[in-house]
């Protein structure tokens, strides 16, 4: 059954706001470590004259003075002239700190991009710095910068690639709309972390599935949505599993799936339960359906409109409870000005065999009128008419709906029926005198 939840229909589309927090630059590698590798490095030295310097900078800003910091700094640029080109990009290096614990990240990237500008600087200052880069361009927006500077920082990588880059990659992708690109890079994120027998994060599965919905592939969806049902027992999950169970056909595991979200209360908003009642009626539990639709509006959480109303009425009609739809289709009907509700409680009491209100709510509905099938309101008031033995009006009912193409047919047949009854019913009363 093709259902789709509003999760789903989702838009399952994720937003910036929502994204995995993907900027984790710490504070910058502290200063002794840096030094201790320029002794490992060909690098120039970092002298105690301008490590002091630039020491007096970053405690000013760990104890919030950032002003002062920033003031330490451009004092030091003042004389950069005489400074070496590892100290000119540690320099920038605690400009970009200062600046992105300020939230003022188009000067961090800035200040960050000068650091790497420098030719003589350890590798491993290089790869970390652009790095962080591309992290500040994903918290900046600019998605296309992210992708050049993972690229960047991959040809210059020589160790194994950890899971934050493919997962960079793959939000810097989907949120350019090159899905193909974002899922290849996602799928190679989660295939890392399981085969270290690591649980894939949330977020990832998330995105993944986020991927497979918009490059229209539903059966990796519910893949996904299976494994994140297993890993995490959301009841958001549930839901979105049963429709999309729906999506591929799986009529059968979509009301299993929804009945054992319900049975473990994750059906509350208005979207599930009409969701589950719908399922119900689609596998031919409607007995089930329309309880769960007149529980939701009970509980206030699905209006109290006339085409709930009548969905419930219609259900318990398909269930053979004939008299549990007669309180809901008078709802319904008092609710409308037309007269598709009244008909519709005609011929439940035509079954009812209770005549005289089958012949009431036909009149009603032809009143009301603006009826889908008004040949049927005719139908029905025939019928009633003649099991009340009113023949005159029976006759004049059949009539009109012989009018109407649909029941033409059928509207002479009862006629001739009528008519042969009527008389039949005379003769009896003559006889009887």
């Amino acid at each position: 059954m093709n259902i789709r939840k509003l999760t789903l229909t989702i838009s399952i589309v994720l937003s910036a706001s929502v994204l995995p927090s993907l900027l984790s630059v710490t504070p910058l590698t502290d200063i002794n470590t840096v030094y201790a590798e320029t002794k490992t490095k060909r690098v120039p030295a970092l002298r105690n004259k301008v490590y002091s310097q630039l020491a007096r900078a970053q405690k000013l800003a760990d104890e919030g003075k950032v002003q002062e910091g920033l003031e330490a700094l451009d004092n030091i640029k003042a004389r950069s002239s005489s400074m070496n080109a590892y100290e000119v990009a540690m320099m920038y290096n605690f400009y970009g700190f200062i600046y992105y614990n300020e939230n003022q990240l188009d000067k961090a990237i800035e200040s960050f991009e000068k650091v790497i500008s420098e030719e003589q600087i350890p590798e491993s200052l290089r790869q970390s710095t652009t790095f962080s880069l591309a992290q500040l361009a994903m918290a900046n927006n600019d998605y296309t910068k992210v992708i050049t500077y993972l690229d960047k920082w991959r040809s210059g990588n020589t160790k194994p690639i950890a899971n934050s880059y493919y997962v960079l990659r793959a939000n810097a992708h989907y949120l350019q709309k090159q899905y193909d690109q974002a899922l290849e890079s996602i799928n190679v994120a989660i295939n890392l972390s399981e085969s270290k027998n690591e649980l894939p994060k949330e977020n990832w599965l998330v995105l993944q599935r986020a991927l497979y919905y918009s490059l229209n592939k539903p059966e990796q969806v519910v893949v996904v949505l299976e494994k994140m049902v297993k890993l995490f027992n959301k009841p958001e999950y549930w839901v979105q599993l049963g429709g999309m169970y729906g999506e591929v056909g799986e009529s059968k595991k979509q009301l299993a799936i929804l009945e054992a979200a319900k049975q473990q209360g994750f059906i509350q908003s208005k979207n599930e339960i009409m969701q589950l009642a719908q399922v119900y009626m689609y596998n031919g539990l409607n007995f089930k359906a329309a309880e769960a639709l007149k529980q939701g509006i009970a509980n206030g959480k699905i209006e109290d409109s006339a085409k709930n109303q009548a969905f419930i009425a219609e259900a318990f009609v398909q269930a053979k409870e004939d008299e549990k739809s007669i309180p809901h289709f008078k709802k319904a009907t008092s609710k409308v000005k037309h007269g598709n509700y009244a008909q519709r409680l005609a011929e439940v009491y035509l079954n009812l065999e209770r005549f005289e209100d089958a012949a009431d709510y036909a009149r009603e509905a032809l009143d009301k009128g603006d009826l889908n099938f008004e040949s049927n309101a005719y139908v029905a008031l025939g019928m009633a008419q003649y099991n009340l033995e009113n023949f005159d009006a029976s006759i004049i009912a059949f009539e009109q709906a012989e009018k109407h193409k649909k029941s033409a047919r059928l509207a002479k047949q009862w006629i001739k029926f009528v008519e042969k009854e009527k008389l039949h019913s005379e003769s009896l009363k003559k006889a009887l005198l």
